[in-house]
């Protein structure tokens, strides 16, 4: 685990990236990397399982997405400031979300920080995206989707919009990110919005 480099002083309300331990681990390091470009406070939760996924899909190290991210906190540390409905976010986005994540975000569990500071999320009455990574789907997983929506997060799969022509798997990432950042008012650049001319 790298250094939790979070302040004693008031701090300023950022995005919370979650990354947990489904495939497309990619989709929350790009979205740090926007962020970080946009001068974005981000405070990023990795899973244990997100760092095995990252190891598998990507040629990232670990260091690296810690330096993407303003404040680090470990997924272990439920005494971290993310835990505490008094500490000030934009929000969060969990990107990837596993069905597991999703599970215990839909039924309250928090067995660890990025539950627990989703959990925090819904409760403080903040933005939740949850970037659900699972397929086929059984009805277990469109039960804890349906929950998790009624309790107040946006349910936001990965999907690729094809009426962007994208060019490559980097535009189809971006664009998806892009329209996730939309629901927090935030312009990423990488959006290819829709037009009939």
């Amino acid at each position: 685990m790298g250094k939790d480099r979070t302040s004693k002083k008031a701090p300023q309300p950022g995005l919370i990236i979650g990354i947990s331990g489904a495939s497309g681990v990619i989709f929350g390091i790009r979205l740090l990397q926007l962020l970080q470009r946009q001068k974005i406070i981000t405070h990023l939760v990795m899973t244990e399982s997100a760092k095995i996924a990252l190891a598998h899909e990507t040629k990232f190290k670990l260091a690296d997405i810690y330096n993407s991210a303003s404040y680090v906190h470990d997924n272990k540390d439920m005494a971290a400031p993310l835990s505490s409905g008094s500490f000030p976010s934009l929000g969060m986005i969990v990107a990837p979300c596993s069905a597991k994540s999703l599970a215990e975000i839909a039924n309250g569990v928090t067995s660890g920080l990025l539950s627990r500071a989703a959990d925090v999320t819904l409760k403080e009455q903040r933005r939740l995206v949850l970037m659900v990574r699972e397929t086929p789907l059984h009805r277990g997983h469109l039960m804890n989707m349906l929950r998790a929506s009624e309790i107040g997060a946006v349910i936001a799969p990965p999907v690729p919009a094809m009426y962007a022509k994208p060019n490559s798997i980097e535009e189809m990432i971006d664009h998806n990110l892009g329209r996730i950042l939309d629901l927090f008012g935030m312009e990423s650049g990488g959006v290819r919005r829709w037009r009939l001319d």
